[in-house]
């Protein structure tokens, strides 16, 4: 007989429509970039010409790939750990097992002025964050002291679902 592991207990989703539009910034630099490459007078200098190119698609690429990262942000739940992804791929990734979690808070407003931006955040004085939008997340206390917030949809289901685990794991 085969044991397959339990499914997720909870899934969660946020998403920051305002990011496809940084997103719509970086492929306009790429496509600068691009069109200065290839229909630009290479007779008209060229070190300035090969500083403009590579500084457009290097911005380009930098706003695109850094903003598609953060458009959603998809948590998992299970009776194990929670798990966090970004993006269209998955990246970056963090899992946090619930055996290390203290304690699980349910935050109703998280400003993304308050970490910094939008992104994977971290700050000394209030730990590490996912944000992709303002609003409502999750805060995790972990047992080395460290914060671990991350904003989603629906988290105060989240933060009930994990703190049921977490009292079955202290039994």
């Amino acid at each position: 007989m085969t044991v397959h592991p339990p499914g997720p207990l909870w899934t969660g989703r946020a998403s920051n429509r305002a990011q496809w539009l940084l997103a719509a910034a970086g492929a306009a630099c790429l496509a600068l970039g691009i069109e200065l490459a290839v229909d630009y007078a290479w007779d008209a200098g060229i070190v300035a010409l090969l500083m403009a190119v590579i500084g457009c698609l290097a911005a380009g690429l930098l706003i695109l790939f850094g903003t598609l990262a953060f458009v959603h942000v998809s948590v998992t739940v299970d009776s194990e750990a929670m798990e966090v992804r970004c993006g269209h791929i998955g990246l970056p990734r963090r899992k946090i097992q619930l055996s290390e979690v203290e304690s699980a808070e349910f935050v109703p407003r998280i400003s993304p002025q308050h970490w910094g931006g939008w992104g994977y955040r971290w700050r000394p004085e209030r730990g590490t964050a996912v944000i992709v939008r303002r609003g409502e997340g999750v805060e995790l206390r972990l047992d080395d002291g460290r914060l671990f917030t991350v904003t989603v949809d629906d988290a105060e289901s989240a933060v009930l679902v994990i703190r049921t685990h977490l009292r079955a794991l202290a039994h």
